[in-house]
């Protein structure tokens, strides 16, 4: 489902109490980045990053996990969640749930082995 103008630029409108949030349109939808960091994805719906430090605020609210369908109609499920309409509409919560996910994001990257460097 294709993004519409409106519906981003309330989004990023209600995260401007989070910080500087770069949109980038990508498959139909739009990656979330900040600093950087990629910690939220924009369907029909937002979803943040998530991990054993924040699923538990996902799941307690019955938020969805965000799924892609792969080949052969395979439903892959990714580490990002719904999140819930009230934190949508009120920037403050949605600040909290924003630095989680982008804490998430941080952690997830330092997580990764770095590249190793030519021998010469």
């Amino acid at each position: 489902m294709t993004v519409s103008s409106d519906y981003l630029a309330y989004i990023l409108d209600q995260l401007r109490p989070f910080g500087s949030v770069v949109a980038r349109r990508m498959f139909g939808g739009v990656g979330l980045y900040t600093d950087g960091f990629f910690f939220g994805i924009i369907d029909d719906t937002v979803y943040f990053k998530v991990d054993d430090s924040n699923r538990v605020d996902y799941e307690a609210r019955g938020c969805r996990q965000f799924t892609v369908t792969m080949a052969k109609a395979k439903a892959v499920s990714m580490g990002y969640y719904a999140v819930p309409e009230d934190v949508l509409e009120e920037p403050d919560d949605l600040k909290v749930w924003a630095r989680k996910a982008l804490a998430v994001a941080v952690a997830a990257a330092a997580a990764k082995p770095k590249p190793r460097s030519p021998r010469r």
